[in-house]
């Protein structure tokens, strides 16, 4: 998509969600009233998905939390884009995969997508940042873009991954980590300090968040999950148009 100003509606109406993806409907309605909430209606903004691939992500796509979450996100992007699909980036040692979902063919579309991959490997944040900071780039939109990026541990290398957040502040990307697992795991240490990176000693612009969603990510009620996903883009809007990255 192309950068746009605020509209006055959802870029996709519900009856053609309903039409192309009828159960999508009440997650899209869900989506709308943490929209509302956080002063986001008719805002326009790319929606990207980064799933992790590695070994300990296992049982999450075997119990259908993976899917769940893409499901998900499909609703909230059908408000914010209007092409109905959601780029998919899969990451683990290497890049997984590059793909899509979208309204028209998201039915076990996870489940396709992993039946095609290779081996489950380990964690690698940068190179799954780079994946979609290059197709961003390549997609030559100048809209904001909130990119959801899902992962239940630490990466490979806590450097690298810093060092791209900051690399990716100077572009108009909000990263949104949402962590999947246990609560007290000190896994997450990292994704908690890589929220707090100071600005502007470290980045120009504080451009991410994160969050919890527990060792079953598909007990959080739709509501919930959407108010995390979005309360802190709309501060980070108002400091990327103040800088210049948004328009």
């Amino acid at each position: 998509m192309t950068g746009t100003p605020p509209a006055a509606g959802p870029a996709i109406s519900l009856s053609k969600v309903r039409e192309q993806a009828p159960a999508i409907a009440a997650l899209y309605e869900n989506a709308h009233v943490s929209l509302e909430k956080h002063g986001l209606s008719g805002e326009r903004a790319a929606v990207h998905l980064v799933l992790d691939y590695s070994g300990s992500m296992r049982e999450y796509y075997r119990d259908g939390s993976v899917q769940a979450l893409a499901d998900r996100v499909l609703g909230l992007s059908a408000h914010l884009d209007d092409d109905g699909r959601v780029p998919v980036v899969f990451f683990s040692t290497d890049i997984d995969a590059v793909t899509d979902i979208a309204l028209d063919n998201h039915h076990g579309r996870i489940d396709a997508i992993v039946a095609g991959l290779g081996h489950m490997g380990k964690t690698s944040y940068h190179l799954a940042m780079d994946a979609v900071i290059d197709h961003y780039l390549d997609s030559g939109s100048t809209a904001p873009a909130l990119v959801v990026f899902q992962t239940d541990g630490g990466p490979v290398s806590k450097h690298a991954a810093e060092r791209y957040l900051c690399k990716a502040a100077k572009l108009p990307l909000f990263w949104q980590f949402i962590g999947f697992g246990n609560k007290r795991s000190s896994q997450f240490d990292f994704l908690r300090r890589l929220d707090e990176l100071a600005v502007p000693a470290k980045r120009p612009i504080d451009n991410a968040g994160f969050f919890h969603a527990g060792p079953d990510p598909r007990a959080v009620p739709d509501s919930e999950l959407y108010d995390r996903l979005v309360s802190e883009f709309p501060q980070w809007l108002v400091e990327a148009r103040t800088q210049g990255l948004v328009r």
